[in-house]
């Protein structure tokens, strides 16, 4: 089988991203530089701040992949870069990144979708893995059911109607004291606490029954947080976490369930940054194997964005003839299965 090198870049965040990744599956180098620690003190992702610090570490980022990857830019057969969604300033130095080593060494350019990403994640550890399965999609943007129907072919069954479950997280971390990033902050704290301390709603879309929303819930909690200070009642932090957590796995797991039994797969996937919460692959994983269910799900570091899964994605949109013109361009708010014209 010939060996296709893919060159991948990320920077739709706060992570800049580079990797070197042959024929979907297999990760010759994945560097990543976070810029967590500065974006903390301002209890969140400052765009400008981000796509700043993507335009100084870029360059490094992408020779350490190579030089980790034991190759030069003349071994790449192919660049692939996402360019949706995500913030547009932090896209656009990875796409003008991109194009510029496209340009330069004449190699086919691949823009991937990020959520794409996040669900070809599970490629990469998962060997046997091969669609059609479903996937769980959650992060600080994003919460999709999706059908993966083939390699690069995707049906959303539902998503979030308003906050992503990573984003009512960091909404609900910061209400407790818990600070920034929300998930593994909650994900720590709830091992201390009472998950039935507080029945926090589980919220149903009534006309959709595989679509989420988590405003609701982040609502209930900043009430009874109101609540218990009006009353001088005294917040158990842990037991507020592990009850709001709780309800999200809750309200995932019985979306995720109810699509597998519609279906009828027998595969299912977590992909995304929230995937990496140990109570959500717990639940997962008991539900899944009571129904006998293949559960996958990626490490933590490919959970969280990085270039490998950018570079599975890209082997598959490479090997199906998508190839992008220097007129590719950053689409933030980018859906799922759409392609740039």
């Amino acid at each position: 089988m010939e060996e296709i090198k893919i060159l991948a870049i990320e920077s739709s965040c706060d992570e800049t991203a580079a990797a070197v990744v042959v024929n979907g599956r297999k990760v010759l180098s994945n560097v990543i530089s976070s810029q967590i620690d500065l974006h903390t003190l301002y209890g969140g992702v400052v765009p400008e701040i981000a796509s700043r610090k993507h335009i100084e570490n870029i360059n490094f980022v992408i020779e350490e992949a190579l030089e980790q990857a034991g190759v030069t830019l003349d071994e790449i057969d192919a660049i692939g870069v996402t360019y949706g969604p995500g913030l547009v300033g932090a896209l656009l130095v990875g796409v003008a990144e991109a194009k510029a080593i496209s340009f330069a060494k004449g190699i086919p350019l691949v823009g991937v979708h990020h959520i794409e990403g996040h669900i070809c994640a599970n490629y990469i550890e998962n060997e046997q893995l091969e669609p059609p399965f479903v996937c769980l999609v959650v992060s600080g943007g994003h919460t999709h059911l999706v059908v993966v129907e083939d390699y690069g072919k995707y049906r959303i069954l539902g998503k979030t109607k308003d906050d992503a479950a990573g984003e009512a997280f960091d909404k609900v971390a910061r209400a407790i004291g818990l600070g920034y990033p929300g998930g593994p902050k909650i994900d720590k704290v709830s091992k201390e606490g009472n998950p039935h301390a507080f029945e926090f709603p589980r919220a149903k879309i009534t006309d959709s029954v595989y679509d989420f929303s988590f405003s609701g819930m982040k609502s209930a909690v900043l009430n009874q947080l109101n609540l218990s200070k009006m009353k001088n009642e005294e917040i158990n932090q842990a037991d507020v976490a592990a009850s709001f957590q709780q309800a999200v796995v809750d309200t995932l797991v019985t979306r995720g369930m109810s699509a597998l039994k519609e279906t009828g797969m027998k595969k299912f996937a977590i992909a995304g940054g929230v995937a990496s919460n140990t109570a959500i692959r717990a639940a997962f994983k008991e539900e899944c194997a009571k129904r006998n269910i293949e559960f996958y799900h990626p490490s933590p570091i490919l959970c969280t964005d990085n270039a490998a899964m950018i570079g599975s994605a890209a082997y598959y949109e490479y090997i199906q003839g998508v190839r992008h013109g220097w007129d590719l361009n950053a689409i933030p708010n980018l859906k799922l299965g759409e392609r740039y014209e």
